[in-house]
Order: C-alpha cells, then sequence, then structure tokens
C-alpha cells in the first residue's frame, strides 16, 4: 500500500510541474516577449525553449505531451512563437519544419534526424533572425541532424541506469529498481537537452542573421544542399505514408478523403471534414476491428 500511495504521489507530483512549466510558457512567455519587429531571444525565453524541448522528450504529462505532442514541430512552433510573442509566425514556421518528418520513425533505436530540437531550437532561432517560413526549412534540417547527437547519446548513458535497476532488482530493493527507471534517466536527458537548447537560442540568436548571411556569400552550396535536403524529406515521407495507405483496406479513405480535399476549396469546411473523418474511423475500427490489420500484415 506504501508503494503504491508513494507512486500516486509520484505522478502527481511530476503532472504538477509539468503543467506549471507549460503554464509558465504560456503565461510568461508573452510578457517577456520581444517588442517590435526584430524579436530577439532573452535569458527568459530560452530558458522556456530550453524547458520545452526537455519536455518533449520526456514521460511526464502523463505520457501525452511528449512523442505525440510537444515533440511535434508544429506544435513546438506554436508554443515558441507564443513565448516570443509571435504564435502565428511561431506555427507558421513550425508547419514548414513539420513537413519535413512527415515519414518520421524510429527503428532499431535510430534516428535519422531530431524533430523535436528542430521545431523548438530552430524556430526559435528562425523567428530571433527574422526568418520567413520557407527560409527556416533549412536551418531545421541543419538543427534536427545535430539534434541526433542528444538522441544517441541518451539512449548510450541510459543502458548503464538499466544496470543499476538489476543491481538493485537482486538485493529486493523494489523501490529503488523503479526509482533507477526514471530519476537517473531524467536527470541526465534534462542535462544534455535543456542546457545545450537553451544556450543554443540565448547565444545563436542574436548572430544567426549574420551567420546565415556569412553562409550565403561564403557557403552558398552548404545553404543549398542543406534545402535540397530539406526537399527530399517530404516527398520520402509522403512516399513512406502512401506504402502504408495503400496495403491495407483503408485505401478507400484516401479517395475518400481527396475528394473531400478537393471540394473544401469550394467552401467545405475543413473542421467538418475532420469531423466526418473521425466518423469513419470509429466506423472503421467498429466493424472491421483486427481484420484490417491482419490481412494488411499478410501481404
Amino acid at each position: 500500500m506504501e508503494r503504491v500511495n508513494y507512486s500516486r504521489r509520484m505522478r502527481l507530483v511530476a503532472l504538477a510541474i509539468s503543467a506549471g512549466s507549460l503554464v509558465a510558457m504560456l503565461a510568461v512567455g508573452p510578457a517577456l516577449g520581444a517588442d517590435g519587429e526584430n524579436p530577439t531571444a532573452g535569458l527568459f525565453q530560452a530558458i522556456l525553449v530550453g524547458l520545452g524541448y526537455y519536455l518533449s522528450n520526456s514521460p511526464w504529462l502523463a505520457g501525452q505531451g511528449g512523442f505525440f505532442g510537444l515533440y511535434r514541430p508544429l506544435v513546438a512552433g506554436f508554443l515558441v512563437g507564443i513565448i516570443f510573442g509571435q504564435p502565428v509566425e511561431g506555427a507558421q514556421i513550425g508547419a514548414a519544419i513539420n513537413i519535413l518528418y512527415l515519414g518520421f520513425i524510429s527503428a532499431g533505436g535510430s534516428i535519422p534526424a531530431d524533430p523535436s530540437v528542430a521545431g523548438w531550437v530552430g524556430t526559435a532561432l528562425a523567428l530571433a533572425g527574422g526568418l520567413d517560413a520557407q527560409s527556416a526549412i533549412a536551418l531545421g534540417v541543419a538543427v534536427g541532424l545535430l539534434g541526433t547527437f542528444v538522441f544517441f547519446t541518451r539512449m548510450s548513458v541510459d543502458a548503464v541506469f538499466a544496470h543499476w535497476a538489476d543491481e538493485r532488482a537482486e538485493a529486493g530493493d523494489i523501490s529503488g529498481v523503479a526509482r533507477m527507471n526514471w530519476l537517473p534517466p531524467q536527470v541526465f536527458l534534462f542535462v544534455i537537452s535543456f542546457f545545450p537548447a537553451t544556450l543554443a537560442v540565448y547565444l545563436g540568436a542574436p548572430v544567426v542573421s549574420d551567420a546565415i548571411a556569412w553562409l550565403q556569400t561564403n557557403l552558398p552550396w552548404f545553404l543549398k544542399g542543406l534545402q535540397i535536403a530539406g526537399g527530399m524529406l517530404p516527398a520520402i515521407g509522403l512516399a513512406l505514408n502512401m506504402r502504408f495507405i495503400f496495403r491495407g483496406p483503408v485505401v478507400a479513405y484516401f479517395f475518400i478523403g481527396y475528394i473531400l480535399s478537393v471540394a473544401a476549396a469550394g467552401g467545405v469546411n475543413i473542421v467538418a471534414i475532420g469531423i466526418i473523418g473521425v466518423a469513419l474511423a470509429f466506423l472503421h475500427v467498429t466493424f472491421v476491428g483486427n481484420r484490417g490489420m491482419q490481412q494488411s500484415g499478410g501481404m
């Protein structure tokens, strides 16, 4: 009973900390936002961006705010925009960066790029440098590639903490096993994600415009290469999604969605299309169930 109560208390504390962090980003960010048309990243803005980047990779917020929420560049860009007092611009930049990672998948403990750092740090640097959504794509590619170092470092070091948990399991320390599964990994994750992201935004924002101008003047081939890579990633993502769609019994919904999207140009509300999509998904799961997955897996 004590262990159960302890676990409940820890979940409540974690939820309170996560919620408090989000409130800080949403409430304090605009008050610290930049004035005028030349936004800059102050220390508090950089701290909030670093905190958001950490939360996007953590299990807090009841597991709903990380990989399927804050990890996505669109969501990250919107929140960074709020922090900088430019939510619309932030959402536009985040959406542009998000296109690069439509087909993102982490297989075998490896990732080709880090969408999270591209969304949080890339959007912050783009806003601080006065870049538009299209110009921010090249920056998002570069930052996303650099973010893989954080991921691989985290995965490598976390293997050590698993051995620490094994030692406590052999000693019969159940609470110690539970503690080793969250305390050291999260402390280490905070160190390798929060501080680099904060420093990158704070130190990189004042010089990002000059750095990009220097690259355009002296190394135009470098930026061009990043733009080419950024143009290939959306095509790969769309191809992966199309391959999945055309493998199962859901292919009909693709054409239904296409027709509805074309009809939307004539005045159909996109919210209504979304509601229709949810209804069709519900009907599909209700009447098909697991049979669709079994047929898809057997192809």
